[in-house]
């Protein structure tokens, strides 16, 4: 595994191609590649209910390409039982996305304390059924801790967790979350940026440690698209993919009101997809809309929505 670049690194990289002129990507600079990552389906972040067992039916049925792993359903099974669920994936087909992270470090230490005692049995039962891949987000904003302070909590407690997930084989994501409504919306702001984001990897300190792309956080909080680019393959973790509401500047963007890819064009999606393919990228890229009418919808429309609206996402930048 090629190593996590810290913010200093990245930013050599960077300006090793300053020569160059900065310019918004276009479609014209497309050009169409084969791509290696899957269209993910994750069930809960489209407001469809089910087990593993239902997603893995749905994923064949709407062409999906790998499916969210439950760590508590995997832990549930028997070593024989996933044994078989992961043979029933290979049979169809589908591949592993990314695993939530099943402990909640940004609460009280009671709290973190009880997901970190839960996590060896969880992550023993993801490694053993061929999970490779684990996510988090990173909440912008708090009431109390100072950013530096929350910057040192976060490396405290997420260090461990990326201890014990590299000892099982597994990679750690860490989603920045980019509009400006939430991270103002406490007193003191916190990690909202990719650069940000390399910093605390840093302070971290473990080398299987990468991060989340969302192109609805590189839209709200304004990287360049050029800083995205010069991550590696091997530090992108997962990938959600969500579109923007139309009506609204950038940073008067909502957080929990966004839409499936391709719905209103306000976010760039083809260039970011290709970026994607250009770092020859071979994770999971899952819509994340939170989007109160596909929400509303009957499980099996907000799949096909869902399912329809990836893929036309994806011919965006697929070999024609």
């Amino acid at each position: 595994m090629k190593p996590i670049l810290n913010r200093r690194q990245a930013c050599l990289l960077l300006a090793a191609g300053a020569g160059l002129q900065a310019v918004a990507p276009t479609s014209q600079a497309y050009q169409p590649v084969e791509r290696r990552f899957t269209i993910d389906l994750c069930p809960g972040r489209i407001g469809v209910g089910g087990s593993c067992r239902d997603w893995l039916g749905w994923a064949k049925q709407f062409q999906f390409e790998s499916i969210e792993p439950d760590g508590k359903f995997l832990a549930s099974l028997t070593d024989d039982g996933r044994a078989q669920f992961a043979e029933e994936l290979r049979a169809a087909e589908i591949r592993w996305g990314a695993a939530g992270l099943p402990v909640e470090f940004r609460r009280d230490e009671a709290v973190y304390q009880q997901g970190m005692s839960e996590l060896p049995e969880i992550v023993a039962a993801l490694q053993s059924a061929g999970v490779d891949r684990v996510g988090t987000y990173i909440m912008p904003r708090h009431e109390s801790l100072t950013y530096v302070a929350n910057l040192g909590q976060h490396a405290e407690r997420l260090q461990p967790v990326a201890r014990l997930l590299q000892a099982h084989g597994m990679r750690l994501g860490l989603e920045y979350v980019g509009p400006k409504t939430l991270w103002t919306s406490s007193r003191y702001p916190f990690v909202h940026t990719l650069a940000e984001t390399m910093d605390l990897i840093e302070a971290i300190g473990e080398p299987n440690v990468g991060v989340i792309l969302d192109s609805w956080h590189w839209y709200t909080s304004g990287d360049p698209l050029e800083e995205l680019a010069a991550l590696s393959n091997e530090q992108v973790i997962a990938v959600d993919l969500n579109d923007a509401p139309r009506g609204r500047e950038r940073d008067q963007q909502i957080d929990s009101e966004r839409e499936l890819p391709t719905a209103t064009g306000v976010i760039d999606l083809q260039a970011f997809l290709q970026m994607l393919i250009d770092k020859r990228y071979d994770g999971p890229v899952r819509a994340e809309p939170f989007n109160r009418p596909l929400n509303e919808m009957e499980d099996l429309a907000a799949l096909e929505k869902t399912s329809q609206a990836m893929h036309a996402a994806v011919r965006l930048v697929e070999k024609t």
